[in-house]
């Protein structure tokens, strides 16, 4: 059925004489015609014989906000539209909600505007990652981000989620969104755990197409992509769970069944439920890039699993294939991919495609068959059956639907019901009239608790809670509902009362991060101020719940010893008084884990020698104090800290000092002697720096003494005009080659060794002959790359 943005429409006959009666989509037909004929020419079919191949191929090409105008649209005609985690209308990516809608509008005019020779005029459908929540748009209902979802284990609740959040994207007048994501975790060092519902396939399968009925409706039921429902994708198909090490965009290695029988095992549910879209994975399957892999897309996705409908690829997924780059991949059209994520380079990969058609490198009939599948998921829109802008449709601008109190509502129902209680030793439920501390940086901090994928791609940085209108923080949450009990709730930070309370609350946990940049190399709990917060608290005698953040299962025996409650809290979004829900005894503590829980702080909890400390499916019940048994609080990965990371997320090591010519620069931050060292963003808020020397300064970093390479990860944007050296020990190395040849290219990575370097020692000092200007984000010893050889 289709959208009812031009009133109920029937079915058959009586669709086409309404259609013809209201004069139907006039920038599809040809001149003249009217009634039945007008309407037959709306079949994808019969717009595809009249396109020409230049317009067939802007079908293919999906471009990002961010680098295209309406003018664009208007002369190539995409056929989809993206806007990535940090684009926003008119290049702000905290426009408000209305913003986006007035660039829906100006995008839907522009690709429906009249061609020439009777050429249909197609409208574009614009797509967003609306991961947990419409939530890229300032006002909108934050929901937990998947893992939490899989914590509740409750499919009907996650279908509530996916008709609330199609409803807010329909309110901006956005057509599609690239979820749900149905990926199988099974290392949690990914930086995409928390988007991944549980490392258990059934689970998976059942959430995920829940989901998919919540954004699409049920096929076949009235309503099924109509007023208030979008196109879900499921994504990405395959494996981009089971990377080696969790490494994003990494190689998944095994028998295909295997693999098969884990990491694609939710997508037939996923397309029973109807699902119109599938996204191609970043990941490779034994050494071939999903994006060019016919094997899978085509003769597995289509043939086995019987998918009918269009693949859309990650961005710039293609370019990774061997032998394409981001504006030339005819190979990825050939494996079956439909539609291009070309954010930026979009110009250049139309261009190549045409030829490519034009040379027959591409079959006509491949391009007329991704064509058709383009066309037909705007039939099942219903965008090609009438002449209604964005704004014009029965839920356009309708704002008070956006991050409405019923949304809400079912947002903090899931935030209560994602709880995973994993310790308690009497002190939950909080009484009645108690009076309650809460502390820790992550407490009253909306950003935080969110998590990435929220109003930015990266989440956090720079956003406050001003940037989340209508959320509620963990600790206000928590404050009302001590109120309620005839208690009181304070924040640490804003009291100097020295009477001490009958309980703490201490919230801490993950700073936001989404895809590559969340990776880890294991999953030790570094940032000790939740820890040590417990710590003061019981050396004071004073009750504590835990109240832990985080997208993943981590190693924190460390802060589980320290309280007496622990809480795993997952990623909860805008609702906060979700979590004081549980802790009051409000709603029960009904989540249990939909991932195992880490004994090993080294390894994924699936692969890591010790195994799991609690199970798939472990969670206690509200009411019953559990005996704990201490855990051991022994990690080689934090006692190799000390010596392996000296500069990492805009922090020095705790032994590392940077010093410009005697004087002392903090966290490589400050100006002294030469050097201008600032903050600059790479994947977070001032997580690296961009450190400026003038002719003759030098940089010298002083740390522990060992022999490990130096492994750097850095940019530069200009090259030098003049020697830039490196010095560990005695010797000098000469980069300014090196460098050079890094301008421009993004973020790249020198090896330093001790064959180029004869000692590599506990001191490295960079020095430059002229003005020069190089941003470093990471600078890691590295013991297995002692012998390697020097790069840059």
């Amino acid at each position: 059925m289709a959208r009812n943005w031009i009133g109920k429409l029937a079915r058959g006959a009586a669709l086409a004489g309404l259609l013809a009666g209201c004069n139907a989509a006039p920038y599809l037909r040809s001149a003249g015609q009217t009634g039945p004929a007008a309407t037959a020419e709306l079949a994808p079919e019969a717009l595809l014989a009249r396109m020409s191949l230049e317009r067939k191929v802007s079908q293919l090409v999906m471009p990002d906000i961010g680098a295209i105008t309406p003018d664009d649209v208007r002369s190539y005609r995409f056929g989809t539209i993206l806007n990535g985690g940090n684009s926003g209308p008119y290049g702000n990516d905290k426009a408000p909600a209305a913003d986006w809608l007035k660039l829906a509008d100006e995008y839907w005019a522009a690709s429906t505007a009249p061609l020439p020779d009777g050429e249909p005029a197609i409208p574009a459908v614009w797509a967003t990652d609306a991961v947990h929540g419409h939530a890229n748009v300032i006002g909108a209902t934050i929901f937990p981000h998947n893992i939490g979802l899989g914590a509740t284990g409750d499919a009907d609740l996650v279908r509530r989620i996916g008709a609330a959040t199609a409803v807010e994207i329909e309110v901006t007048g956005i057509d599609w969104t690239f979820a749900p994501t149905i990926a199988v975790a099974r290392d949690d060092r990914w930086g995409r755990t928390y988007e991944s519902y549980s490392e258990d396939p059934a689970l998976v399968s059942r959430l995920g197409a829940a989901m998919v009925e919540g954004l699409q409706g049920r096929p076949g039921e009235p309503g099924f992509l109509g007023t208030g429902k979008v196109a879900a994708t499921a994504k990405h198909f395959f494996g981009d769970g089971g990377t080696a090490q969790g490494v994003d965009q990494g190689d998944v290695n095994g028998d295909l069944e295997d693999l098969m029988a884990v990491h694609a095992a939710p997508y037939p549910a996923a397309i029973g439920a109807g699902v119109v879209s599938v996204m191609a994975s970043f990941n490779s399957i034994n050494g071939n890039k999903m994006h060019g892999n016919r094997p899978l897309l085509t003769d597995e996705l289509r043939g086995r699993l019987g998918f009918g409908g269009l693949v859309v690829g990650d961005w710039n997924g293609h370019g990774q294939v061997k032998g394409c780059t981001n504006a030339d991949c005819a190979q990825s059209l050939l494996a079956g991919l439909d539609v291009y994520m070309v954010p930026e380079d979009w110009k250049a990969l139309h261009a190549n495609l045409v030829k490519q058609v034009q040379d027959g490198t591409i079959p006509m009939a491949r391009l007329d068959e991704a064509v058709l599948r383009v066309l037909r998921l705007k039939q099942k829109l219903g965008v090609l059956e009438g002449e209604v802008t964005p704004s014009a449709r029965a839920l356009g601008g309708k704002w008070d639907r956006l991050g409405s109190p019923e949304h809400r509502a079912i947002a903090r129902e899931a935030v209560a019901k994602s709880q995973v209680l994993l310790k308690n030793s009497g002190v939950l439920p909080l009484k009645p009239g108690a009076r309650i501390e809460v502390a820790g940086a992550a407490a009253d901090n909306i950003p935080q608790q969110a998590g990435g994928w929220s109003i930015t791609w990266q989440g956090g940085g720079d956003l406050t809670d001003a940037d989340f209108p209508g959320a509620t923080s963990i600790y206000d949450g928590i404050a009302a509902a001590a109120k309620a009990g005839g208690g009181e709730a304070v924040l640490a930070s804003r009291t100097n009362i020295s009477t001490a309370p009958d309980a703490a609350i201490v919230v801490f946990g993950e700073e936001p991060y989404a895809e590559f940049v969340g990776d880890r190399r294991d999953l030790a709990f570094r940032d000790e101020e939740g820890l040590n917060l417990l710590k003061s608290y019981r050396a004071r005698g004073i009750p504590t719940v835990a109240v832990f953040l985080s997208g993943r299962p981590m190693w924190v025996n460390r802060e589980l010893n320290a309280a007496d409650a622990f809480v795993a809290a997952w990623l909860p979004g805008s609702e906060g008084a979700g979590v004081a829900d549980v802790l009051f005894g409000v709603r029960p503590a009904s989540g249990r884990l939909s991932f195992s829980w880490p004994a090993s702080c080294d390894g994924a909890p699936l692969n890591g020698p010790q195994g799991a400390l609690f199970p798939l499916g472990y969670g206690l019940e509200l009411n019953v104090a559990e005996p704990f048994v201490q855990l051991d609080e022994t990690c080689n990965a934090l006692a190799n800290d000390a010596g392996a990371v000296w500069f990492a997320n805009g922090k020095l090591g705790a032994q590392v000092q940077a010093v410009a010519d005697n004087a002392l620069l903090p966290d490589l931050r400050g100006t002294g002697n030469g050097i201008t060292a600032s903050g600059v963003d790479r994947g977070a808020q001032e997580d690296a720096r961009r450190i400026t020397f003038s002719p003759g300064a030098k940089l010298t970093l002083t740390g522990p003494d060992n022999s490990a390479a130096w492994r750097i990860t850095y940019q530069v944007t200009a090259r030098p005009e003049a020697p830039f050296t490196v010095t560990a020990g005695a010797q000098s190395l000469d980069i300014t080659q090196g460098l050079s040849v890094a301008e421009g290219k993004g973020w790249r990575e020198m090896v330093l060794t001790s064959t180029c370097l004869t000692e590599t020692g506990g001191k490295l000092t960079l020095a430059s002959d002229a003005l020069f200007t190089l941003q470093i984000s990471d600078i890691v010893r590295d013991e297995g790359a002692t012998d390697a050889e020097c790069s840059f």
